[in-house]
């Protein structure tokens, strides 16, 4: 049994919350889909509590923060920035530094697994495709992107947990009750995101893969202490907080 999560964001009270909740199963293997940080207000604490995860992949806000930010709008420019600040800090000893950025400069792209497929954006582009619920009424992108799926697929990014099917279906957690039993056939499924969820559910999101069974977890934290970090630091934007209670 073990616990994939994703989406992280720099919110350590969402993580905190959610890894209470995995040691709560008694579950010891996690795996992160990557975007440690970016947006949130806790981007060293974050990255601390991930490396004793089993497994941690680069996600494009991770990216952003060792190089230069490509593609994000300027909210989420501002903040990655932001983000590299904290952690060049000359605050903090210099060998936790190299200690975190050694750790993020490491990070795969993708990881394979008895069949499985885990990423932070799709098989394609494991760093910067977003696969949206409505993308099943794309079936030329869909094929593409299933065709390199040997079996089954884990990814983030989108924020917007759920299951999307061969034959074209999204089924949100809602609609499977919450649990979705892995048949053999070719299925992608989207974790969701501890951090920032954007399904219209503001607790952290993650699930939990039990032997041919996911099931999506949905957790509660202090939200609001989230939010009020975000609104005492300039570079980040009060939306980057408001957002947080609204879940999108």
């Amino acid at each position: 049994m073990k616990a994939i999560i994703s989406d992280i964001h720099g919110n350590m009270e969402a993580l905190q919350a959610v890894l209470a909740d995995i040691k709560a199963q008694g579950i010891r293997e996690v795996y992160c889909l990557g975007d440690v940080v970016g947006y949130g207000p806790n981007p060293r604490e974050c990255i601390d509590l991930v490396m004793d995860c089993k497994l941690v992949l680069l996600g494009n806000h991770d990216q952003g923060a060792m190089f230069d930010p490509d593609g994000f709008n300027q909210s989420a420019e501002r903040a990655i920035f932001w983000t590299r600040g904290q952690l060049e800090s000359p605050a903090e000893p210099r060998p936790l530094r190299e200690k975190r950025w050694e750790f993020l400069s490491e990070r795969p792209r993708s990881h394979r697994e008895n069949g499985y497929l885990f990423v932070h954006g799709s098989a394609r582009n494991p760093l910067n495709e977003y696969v949206f619920p409505e993308d099943v009424y794309n079936q030329r992108k869909m094929e593409r992107i299933f065709a390199l799926v040997d079996r089954y697929c884990f990814q983030g990014h989108t924020h917007v947990p759920g299951i999307f099917t061969e034959s074209m279906q999204f089924l949100s957690p809602e609609e499977v009750e919450f649990a979705h039993k892995l048949d053999g056939r070719k299925t992608l499924c989207n974790v969701g995101s501890v951090g920032q969820p954007r399904d219209g559910n503001w607790r952290a999101c993650y699930v939990v893969l039990d032997g041919d069974v996911i099931r999506f977890r949905r957790v509660e934290y202090d939200w609001q202490k989230t939010r009020d970090k975000i609104y005492d630091i300039p570079d980040l934007d009060n939306f980057l907080g408001d957002r947080l209670g609204e879940g999108r």
